[in-house]
C-alpha cells in the first residue's frame, strides 16, 4: 500500500524498469505550465519548462532569452513596444 502522499495526483507515476528486469513504480513531480507572456498571454519560447529548485541550477543565459524584458514578453510585443517608444 503507498503512502498518503503517493495516494493523490500531484506526483505523476512513471513505471521504470530496475536492473532486475522488472518495472517499479516512481512517483514524479509534474512539471509546472510554460511561461506565458505579460501582454498577450502567448506561450514564451525560449525559457524552460522546469521547477525553481531546477532553474536555480541552471546557468543565466539558460533561463530566459537575452534580449530586453527576455522571460516576460514575447518577441511580437517587444517587437511593437520598441515601435511605439521610437515614434515618440
Amino acid at each position: 500500500m503507498p503512502r498518503g502522499m503517493f495516494k493523490s495526483r500531484t506526483l505523476r507515476r512513471v513505471f521504470k524498469r530496475v536492473p532486475s528486469g522488472s518495472t517499479k513504480l516512481h512517483y514524479i513531480e509534474r512539471k509546472p505550465k510554460q511561461a506565458h507572456c505579460g501582454r498577450c498571454g502567448s506561450i514564451l519560447h525560449g525559457s524552460p519548462r522546469t521547477r525553481p529548485i531546477d532553474m536555480k541550477r541552471l546557468a543565466k543565459s539558460e533561463k530566459r532569452p537575452e534580449r530586453p524584458f527576455g522571460g516576460v514578453l514575447c518577441s511580437a510585443c517587444l517587437r511593437d513596444m520598441i515601435k511605439v517608444e521610437s515614434r515618440e
